[in-house]
């Protein structure tokens, strides 16, 4: 299969993204690829030993109207290289089963370090207050699944690069908030190119909210190139 076609197709017609979410996971690698897992586990950090996966801070920029922005394509008007998210929620307490019919939330930032719904204060100078961009929210199916359409997140002034998650039951109660990390050799070759902001000025390592938890926080696999862009894989488990 095709990767940067199949790609380009899920961004027209979403159908078969949210039919087939590990679609580009299975598919053979080319050679310019980069493969990269957790330093845990490449299957998922918390398969073998269970553990409920960090919670951290909401951030100061979380989804204001997540039920108005069910989707699965959260690109908008942004630009950037490609990131295709592949999230399975397990429960913890049913033996780390996957978890279906549970809400997942996912926000992150442009290429440039700026949210949506936000801006124009001392936090965020540009003004995206009436913008939805690079927000969305997925039910997970029958084997806890969800997936986004997304670019990569460029990064802000003292975090590392992340992605924001929230799972919720189907009544809203939020059942876990945490935060998705990025290894540097992919994030570095993501911020060498043209329209990125170059290299971070935290790495994972000295970013606070990782600084006890970043195996745990890490994508358990990121498969990809510049050109085709990336798939990232993460499993995360609730209480």
């Amino acid at each position: 299969m095709d990767r940067k076609k199949f790609i380009t197709n899920g961004i027209i017609g979403l159908g078969a993204i949210v039919a087939l979410p590990f679609a580009l996971s299975a598919c053979s690698k080319d050679d310019n690829d980069v493969s990269t897992t957790s330093p845990t586990n490449g299957s998922g950090n918390n398969t073998d030993n269970c553990d409920v996966s960090p919670t951290e801070t909401i951030g100061p920029f979380p989804i204001k109207t997540p039920a108005q922005l069910a989707q699965a394509n959260i690109i908008g008007n942004r630009t950037g290289v490609p990131l295709l998210m592949n999230i399975t929620i397990q429960d913890q307490s049913n033996g780390c089963t996957p978890l279906a019919n549970v809400f997942v939330d996912v926000w992150q930032c442009d290429k440039d370090g700026n949210y949506s719904q936000y801006g124009g204060n001392f936090l965020q100078n540009t003004n995206y207050t009436n913008q939805n961009f690079l927000r969305g929210r997925q039910t997970t199916n029958a084997n806890g699944q969800v997936s986004f359409i997304s670019i990569f997140p460029g990064w802000y002034p003292g975090r590392a690069p992340h992605i924001h998650v929230e799972v919720l039951t189907a009544d809203g109660v939020s059942l876990l908030v945490t935060q998705i990390a990025f290894t540097e050799s992919v994030y570095s070759q993501v911020y060498a190119t043209s329209g990125y902001n170059g290299a971070p000025d935290r790495t994972n390592t000295q970013d606070s909210i990782f600084s006890n938890s970043l195996n745990n926080n890490m994508a358990d696999a990121i498969i990809g190139n510049i050109s085709d862009g990336f798939t990232l894989s993460k499993i995360i488990t609730v209480a």
